[in-house]
């Protein structure tokens, strides 16, 4: 069975932001995926105690508004049908069971911490890791991976930056998919 090449970009995305859209649109440029597949998490076990996340169906709900224009790109729930904590390494596991051969999406900064995730050994053997660079942080992945850097534009952006702004009522048109603010602030409030 011939195995068609499928790209993972997971996330908790709390909120969805403009340095995803254009990670994906960098993804996509490469020509080398059938499909990118956006999961979002169900229970972000790495999150866990840290802080309050949105509840999933918001999460997912801004998901499928900043990505699914984008071609080639599908948001999937499956991450939070499955029960308890989210783990990559099982929705890979069901991606390899379904025919794909799978790359793994990352920024550098989740990069550097792959060898922390759960079951990292088997996941390294499953995937190959394409890295999204970020200003100022140095891609330093253990010998286990096998990882490509992506070409991209860096955007300094991050979810808990726009959490904070939403917070103090700061415009965000200029950070999000404008389908994304209606869906965010309601809940943000």
């Amino acid at each position: 069975m011939e195995r068609h090449c499928l790209g993972l970009f997971g996330g908790t995305f709390d909120p969805p932001h403009n340095g995803h859209v254009a990670a994906l649109l960098a993804a996509g440029r490469t020509g080398r995926y059938e499909k990118i597949l956006v999961t979002v998490a169900g229970e972000p076990w790495q999150k866990e105690g840290a802080r309050t996340i949105s509840p999933a169906p918001q999460r997912f709900a801004m998901a499928l508004a900043a990505f699914s224009g984008l071609n080639g790109v599908e948001v999937s729930d499956r991450e939070i049908r499955r029960p308890g904590p989210t783990y990559t390494i099982d929705t890979v596991e069901e991606l390899i069971a379904e025919g794909w051969s799978v790359e793994l999406l990352v920024g550098s900064d989740a990069a550097n911490g792959l060898d922390e995730w759960r079951d990292a050994e088997r996941l390294a053997a499953h995937v190959r890791v394409g890295v999204f660079p970020r200003a100022d942080v140095e891609i330093i992945l253990g010998p286990r991976w096998s990882y490509e850097i992506l070409a991209m534009e860096p955007v300094d952006l991050s979810s808990t930056w726009l959490r904070e702004q939403v917070r103090t009522g700061e415009p965000l048109e200029r950070f999000v998919p404008p389908a994304v603010i209606p869906i965010l602030k309601p809940a943000r409030g």
